[in-house]
């Protein structure tokens, strides 16, 4: 059983992440525009399948130190939203470079277009911010005075590429129109990733009270 409150939250907060304009939405629509529809959604589909792996990492590791320790859990919480609240401050900043660091722009080699489920997949499992989000971000969430704290997490980081995947799949399919808002307007995905450092670090915020 889940926190009705917690599940709102934490729908609302994975909602923004997943619209936000970054690097794993960029390589949707590369995707999309080079190779077609189905390549994005291949890619879509990798980036749920990397989630997963996520999930049950962070399912593992976060259940393994509340066994040990409710205080060492409660350390990775406070390190969590320490986390998130970094994160928050640094999409802020990144909002004002005229540019983005060529290590955050995916590279989609316009050659043979090889596997691109497994490509995305990897990309996704060999990225180790995504698991430090993922750690960061899920407990923030989980009510100790409920059901499992295993199942709690569990469930809410399962219930992030549930969310995000419909989200990826209307970048896909909507991508030329999207593509071409961006273009008319280019302070939207700017105004996306502040509200979306915002959302971080009230997450922190709220943790921390």
């Amino acid at each position: 059983m889940l926190n009705p409150e917690s599940v709102v939250s934490f729908l609302i907060a994975s909602a923004v992440i997943a619209v936000a304009p970054g690097p794993s939405n960029a390589f949707l629509m590369a995707q999309t525009f080079t190779h077609g529809r189905k390549a994005g959604m291949q890619s879509a589909l990798g980036f749920a399948a990397g989630g997963v792996i996520h999930t049950i990492f962070a399912v593992v590791g976060l259940s393994a130190i509340l066994k040990a320790s409710e205080t060492a859990y409660a350390t990775v919480q406070y390190l969590g939203a320490a986390y998130l609240c970094y994160l928050g401050f640094v999409t802020l900043k990144d909002t004002f470079k005229k540019q983005v660091d060529s290590e955050d722009k995916p590279h989609v080699s316009t050659k043979k277009q090889g596997n691109v489920f497994v490509q995305a997949m990897m990309t996704e499992v060999l990225n180790p911010k995504v698991a430090l989000f993922f750690i960061a971000f899920i407990p923030q969430f989980v009510d100790p005075t409920l059901s499992s704290t295993t199942l709690q997490l569990a469930m809410f980081g399962l219930l992030y590429p549930i969310l995000a995947f419909p989200i990826d799949c209307a970048y896909i399919y909507s991508g030329d129109k999207i593509a071409g808002y961006f273009r008319q307007h280019p302070s939207a995905p700017i105004w996306i990733d502040r509200f979306s450092g915002f959302i971080f670090i009230a997450l922190a915020i709220n943790l921390l009270l």
